[in-house]
């Protein structure tokens, strides 16, 4: 895969999440947090096992104990940053959700930087503030109605940040993109729906109340758009696919608005167009770059 097409599946991807914002919130009416992750997530492993399989056959290499050491830590993450999300929705805004999950843009090359010394190219530093920026006009350039539910949103973010930093390097390092993707799915999913039983007692009627939700996260949101980022998360630095990941924020906005009728205000144009600025530089810059030390 290119590096073009990458940056495009990526794109796709968010364009897929931030819709899927509208789907998550939503199903919160018909149930609980912990059923609708295990239901969506093991639903969406399931989906995508014949292409690990496939995958599996294919490929000569074979995980290290090490790098089964750090899927481990990649699926508790990942649990983590998806519960978090899946609670502060029951409790802020689709467009709030989106703006504030956006904030691993910042996050992610600054742990890259300090916990695993990556050094991200010189544009990453300034991109990632002008995607801030957008993010933030996107939800309208304030932030009067904080409460518990973004607070949640932004710890989710640090676990998000976490998470792409580790597929990055897992996907590059054993070639296993959609198997890695296959056991996150469904060790997440199993354990939310275990957690569910006594803390949340789901039950049929709830979960084909929310059966169009749960479709919709389960088929696009997670077996089609983690994958596609499992997949092309191998041709990109961890802070540049951030970057372009930050556009999940603009389709949030634009569910929300669609869908829930949440409005979006006149500077959050200006918002979207700075978050598409930052996608344009981070991914055109860097060969330019390189171009012009060869010459």
């Amino acid at each position: 895969m290119s590096r073009p097409l990458a940056a495009l599946t990526l794109l796709f991807c968010t364009m897929l999440w931030g819709f899927a914002f509208v789907a998550q919130k939503s199903a919160m009416d018909a149930m609980g947090p912990l059923t609708f992750s295990g239901t969506r997530f093991i639903i969406g492993g399931l989906l995508i096992v014949p292409l690990a399989l496939r995958e599996l056959r294919r490929t000569a290499s074979r995980p290290t104990l090490r790098q089964w050491q750090l899927v481990a830590l990649m699926c508790a993450v990942f649990f983590a940053g998806s519960i978090l999300q899946q609670y502060g929705l029951m409790l802020t805004t689709v467009t709030n959700s989106g703006f504030l999950t956006g904030l691993y843009v910042f996050f992610v090359p600054v742990i890259g930087l300090v916990a695993a010394r990556i050094v991200p190219h010189p544009i990453i530093w300034f991109c990632a503030p002008i995607a801030l920026l957008g993010i933030y006009l996107l939800n309208g350039g304030n932030f009067d109605s904080f409460n518990l539910g973004d607070a949640l949103i932004i710890a989710c973010a640090v676990f998000w940040a976490l998470h792409v930093l580790l597929l990055g390097h897992l996907a590059t390092a054993t070639g296993l993109p959609i198997l890695l993707s296959v056991i996150t799915f469904l060790s997440v999913g199993i354990i939310s729906a275990v957690l569910a039983v006594p803390i949340e007692a789901p039950d049929f009627t709830s979960i084909s109340n929310g059966w169009m939700q749960i479709a919709y996260s389960a088929c696009f949101s997670t077996a089609v758009a983690f994958t596609g980022q499992a997949i092309a998360q191998q041709y990109l630095p961890a802070a540049n696919a951030a970057i372009i990941l930050s556009a999940e924020s603009l389709f949030a906005a634009l569910g929300g608005a669609l869908i829930l009728g949440e409005r979006l205000p006149p500077i959050g144009y200006l918002g979207a167009a700075l978050i598409f600025l930052a996608i344009l530089l981070v991914e055109t810059v860097p060969p330019l770059w390189a171009r012009r030390r060869v010459s």
